[in-house]
């Protein structure tokens, strides 16, 4: 019986290293994106949408392997030496699951940098456009303003 559960355990490691492989495609593609110019933002929230579905389904999988880890840790435990294999097997993957884990999370991190460099440069375009606007607004309110002030002094000679 545990042997199916360690079984089950194994396949839900492999599935998560499949989601993890998932994101890291996903941030090498969100890294493009960022990169080129000018930056496609449909592709952008495409991307970010992708990452999302993919982290839905990890914390599904994080949450059916500690679910399933907790009800056979007690018998594992017990039965250390006669699950030795599987074991090993499992503290393999999970280093695996791990690396990955760390190799994203250093991906994320060099993303984060080129987003927070991309948005601050399309805050400064509306800033720019903002004050060319306004600036135009105020040349136009005040011509408007700008009353024609005939001449004071005419010659009345004929």
């Amino acid at each position: 019986m545990i042997e199916n559960y360690l079984q089950v355990l194994e396949e839900s490691l492999h599935k998560k290293m499949d989601v993890l492989n998932g994101i890291e495609e996903a941030n090498r593609r969100q890294e493009q994106i960022l990169k080129e110019q000018p930056v496609s933002e449909d592709d952008f929230d495409k991307s970010i949408d992708e990452k999302g579905v993919f982290i839905d389904e990890l914390n599904k999988l994080d949450e059916g392997f500690e679910t399933l880890y907790g009800n056979i840790k007690e018998q594992l435990l017990e039965g250390r030496e006669k699950y030795k294999e599987q074991i090993a097997s499992l503290q393999k993957l999970i280093t695996q699951v791990t690396e990955k884990s760390v190799s994203i999370q250093a991906q994320e991190a060099r993303n984060k940098v080129l987003a927070e460099k991309f948005f601050a440069d399309r805050k400064q375009e509306l800033g720019n456009g903002r004050r060319s606007s306004k600036a135009a607004f105020d040349y136009y309110r005040n011509m408007n303003q700008s009353h024609v002030v005939m001449p004071q002094f005419m010659d009345r000679k004929k």
